[in-house]
């Protein structure tokens, strides 16, 4: 008998549809995560000043935008948070179901600091995500 190997082929964007519609039942929630990713950069941000990681990090006027372009056909939600370096991005970002809110949680539980991690929403890594079920193409 002959074995033969075979690889899996996998298309990321039906597997990142498939993903996306069974966690969410209805598109309008794309927003609502969006605007908690934001929320989150600023609440980390508040908090990276308050413990000395950021002591020179400006927070009095922390905000997040919403700017739509009718024309051009886009969405775009901006904040003044934390940021993400290009490691995050690609760590974070680049895997499905990483968070970097639920990785940041751990480390508060670790350094025995869970009062500052009131508040803070995304744990699960998939809010980004929810762009692409309205949209073909996302920019961070």
């Amino acid at each position: 008998m002959t074995t033969e190997t075979f690889e899996f082929q996998v298309e990321a964007r039906q597997l990142l549809q498939l993903m996306i519609h069974s966690v969410y039942s209805n598109k309008d929630v794309f927003l609502r995560e969006l605007v908690s990713n934001a929320s989150d950069a600023l609440d980390k941000l508040r908090l990276a000043t308050l413990r000395d990681d950021a002591p020179d990090a400006d927070v009095s006027d922390l905000h997040i935008e919403l700017e739509v372009d009718k024309d051009a056909r886009t969405l775009t939600v901006r904040d003044n948070g934390i940021g993400m370096s290009y490691d995050e991005v690609t760590r974070l970002i680049g895997t499905i179901a990483n968070s970097g809110t639920a990785k940041f949680l751990e480390e508060l539980r670790e350094a025995k600091d869970a009062a500052g991690a009131d508040g803070l929403i995304g744990q699960f890594g998939v809010g980004f995500y929810s762009g692409f079920m309205v949209a073909d193409e996302v920019t961070l």
